[in-house]
């Protein structure tokens, strides 16, 4: 009807938090149950990435050299054809005019392996320190195809692991020491040297990272002669490796405080290492963490260290590139923004300054 109002609904009034709740957010429990929920989450997350990466390892696309016509030879392309059946996956042929230029393929890291077609016989010439995992699949994989599709096939390692690391792990290890005590160190240097100032703790983080990557170097090698490691590239590619992972948790902790423990283990461990390519070979890695991990401090770590080990003559700047970027990064957002970082010291009084009342 005309002239009638329109009720307004009554507006709703917010609930009062109950007294349990409240006490709970102010009682000293809210932060260990927050911290027990996320350990557990952190520890199904941690098992479930190096489990997918590295439980089964399966090639996706394998590069190989070939030397000599496949197509010319029909025991040749039904070995190829077998060989991806056998692995459920893509071997990509990759022709060079001459052996001399397939082998410097293999140097360059391009190539896993060199397959020699001639008449009425094959030789396929294996990098085992191009990839460990990579070698072994193809030498219990080519001869069974060469076999069902009666083809006599040679199989020979032309670059092999050190005797002292059939399974070539080592370089793994010793990465995966370099990463994860350099991001603890600077969990150390931030709960028990909280007064230092922004340059002291960046001098500290280089003291510790070049002391500890010489200590692993003399370990490894020079103590237990697990490999072999040119000094000084290998001591310094672990010291660059500890000093960058300590820079990125001081970056993390500048910008996120107390929690800065979550995105560093993240990016260096439950993303970083299983994707580094030192367990298990970049082509056997699910194809998004092969992709990410050259782009992260442990596999430009494995990756800089493998190439100096076993390609020293080959070696290319763009792990190093990754390292320096990520260790400058986290030095940059750290310096910009130091005065939000948790420690310091307040600065005394100015010279000459009279003394306070």
């Amino acid at each position: 009807m005309r002239g009638t109002r329109r009720l307004r609904p009554a507006a709703v009034l917010p609930q009062p938090v109950p007294e349990q709740i409240r006490a709970f957010r102010a009682g000293p429990f809210l932060t260990p149950v927050v911290l027990a929920l996320l350990l557990a989450a952190v520890a199904g997350l941690f098992a479930g990435s190096y489990t997918a990466a590295m439980a089964n390892p399966t090639p996706h696309n394998l590069p190989v050299a070939v030397v000599g016509d496949v197509d010319a030879e029909p025991g040749a392309r039904a070995f190829v054809s077998g060989l991806e059946d056998a692995m459920d996956a893509s071997v990509e042929l990759r022709p060079y005019g001459t052996y001399a230029q397939a082998r410097d393929a293999v140097e360059e890291q391009r190539v896993f392996a060199v397959l020699r077609v001639a008449p009425d016989r094959m030789r396929v010439d294996l990098s085992g320190a191009a990839g460990a995992s990579v070698a072994q699949l193809l030498t219990e994989e080519a001869p069974r195809v060469a076999k069902r599709v009666g083809v006599p096939l040679t199989v020979r390692d032309i670059k092999p692991m050190q005797s002292g690391d059939p399974q070539g792990l080592a370089l793994f290890y010793i990465s995966l020491a370099a990463v994860i005590v350099g991001f603890m160190g600077a969990i150390q240097l931030s709960v028990h040297a909280r007064t230092l100032n922004p340059a002291e703790r960046i001098a500290f983080t280089a003291a510790y990272a070049l002391l500890g990557g010489f200590t692993i170097y003399a370990v490894v090698d020079l103590l237990l002669g697990v490999v072999r490691l040119p000094f000084p590239q290998s001591w310094l590619t672990l010291a660059l490796t500890m000093f960058t992972s300590g820079m990125v948790f001081t970056m993390f902790n500048t910008l996120m405080g107390r929690w800065a423990i979550l995105p560093t283990w993240v990016v260096m461990v439950l993303i970083g290492n299983p994707s580094s390519g030192g367990a298990v070979s970049w082509p056997l890695l699910p194809s998004p963490l092969g992709e990410i991990g050259r782009w992260l401090p442990p596999g430009a770590s494995v990756n800089a260290q493998h190439t100096a080990v076993y390609f020293a003559g080959h070696q290319h700047p763009f792990p190093y590139l990754v390292l320096a970027g990520w260790a400058i990064a986290g030095t940059a957002v750290f310096w910009t923004w130091r005065h939000r970082h948790p420690g310091g010291r307040d600065p005394g009084p100015a010279a000459g300054a009279p003394p306070e009342p």
